[in-house]
């Protein structure tokens, strides 16, 4: 059995963005996401979750909170199909009944029906069978999360159906990301055809001109013994979060790099974070007209003594990083000591 997730941890995840539009805003003509304030151009925690599912779901792992014809399927349907997949495979039930004493003693699934959702939805909802059967439809979807959906593992998820009603909070919580320096955004009238199944309408493009951006997220030792998130997911999800971005090459992404992560690993008894780590890089020297990583300076050199401090306490186990290949540390200041991981090897699956 693959071992579940014991440390806390937290970590930094900086990219580039070349004549792209990061995340455009759907309410804004779907321009990029801006703090206009600042002019910061930011990056919603539900773009990065989607790259990171939809690139797993290329790589042959099973997702639940999916997406067909750019709508998310129901959450009814997907359990449906979910229940009905893993209940009709002998090997995965008696790997569930093994697992799990609660199901084994109460098991309430019938090999006669056909509908495993719509029997379980109504045993719910009787009064005689309703507590037996939500502990259940609980107990079972949690089982199922656990050998088999690795993003409820990682995001968790809200079950918002009838008969099932359990929140899972995710072990990985991503921050909204932002630009760490004002972007521009280009001043440009091109326009950019938009088929539809029966015409074709015309809408404008935009981007920036250039963006260093970063997010911040945490990895929870408690969330992941609810999930059931293993030592194996954590390893996928950083290079996930890295791959994701270099397979999501549409017309407005383009132009879009990962240029590095840098994750704080923190002893098992230990039960805090720093906090939001971008509070401790700066951007030095930066040109008036940012246009390219050349233009700017990124400085660790706060986050490097609030990381030593840390180690000093003695609460820190390891500091690991990965760097793009492309990336010029020059342009990097006091980057942290670390152990150097490697984020483009492919993501195997165990098993």
């Amino acid at each position: 059995m693959m071992a579940i997730v014991k440390n806390n941890s937290e970590f930094l995840f900086g990219f580039e963005a070349i004549m792209t539009n990061a995340n455009g805003d759907p309410d804004q003509e779907n321009k990029p996401r801006m703090d206009y304030e600042t002019m910061t151009a930011l990056v919603s925690d539900a773009r990065r979750k989607r790259d990171i599912r939809d690139f797993l779901k290329k790589k042959g792992f099973n997702i639940f909170v999916d997406v067909l014809a750019d709508q998310k399927v129901p959450m009814d349907k997907m359990l449906a199909a979910v229940l009905k997949d893993y209940l009709s495979q002998p090997d995965k039930v008696e790997a569930i009944k093994a697992n799990q004493e609660f199901l084994r003693n109460n098991w309430l699934v019938d090999d006669k029906w056909t509908d495993v959702y719509g029997e379980l939805k109504k045993l719910a909802k009787e009064k005689k069978t309703k507590e037996q059967a939500s502990a259940f439809n609980n107990a079972l979807f949690t089982e199922i999360i656990k050998q088999q959906l690795i993003d409820i593992r990682l995001f968790g998820s809200a079950m918002a159906v009838e008969g099932f009603s359990k929140t899972y909070t995710g072990a990985v919580q991503i921050t909204w990301g932002y630009s760490l320096h004002p972007v521009e955004l280009v001043e440009s009238s091109s326009i950019t055809s938009i088929m539809n199944d029966d015409s074709s309408t015309f809408g404008k493009k935009y981007k920036l001109y250039y963006g260093h951006f970063a997010h911040y997220g945490t990895i929870n030792k408690y969330a992941a013994q609810l999930t059931g998130m293993t030592d194996a997911d954590h390893e996928v999800f950083g290079k996930a979060l890295v791959q994701s971005m270099h397979n999501n090459q549409t017309d407005s992404k383009q132009g879009q790099t990962p240029q590095y992560y840098l994750e704080i690993v923190y002893k098992s008894e230990f039960d805090g974070y720093l906090g939001d780590l971008r509070r401790f890089v700066t951007i030095q020297d930066a040109k008036e007209n940012v246009r390219r990583w050349s233009d700017i300076k990124v400085d660790f050199t706060e986050l490097d003594a609030k990381i030593k401090i840390m180690r000093d306490k003695g609460f820190v186990e390891a500091v690991r990083a990965w760097i793009h290949p492309s990336v010029d540390t020059a342009q990097m200041v006091n980057f942290p000591e670390h152990q150097s991981i490697e984020l483009l090897a492919p993501i195997r699956q165990e098993g």
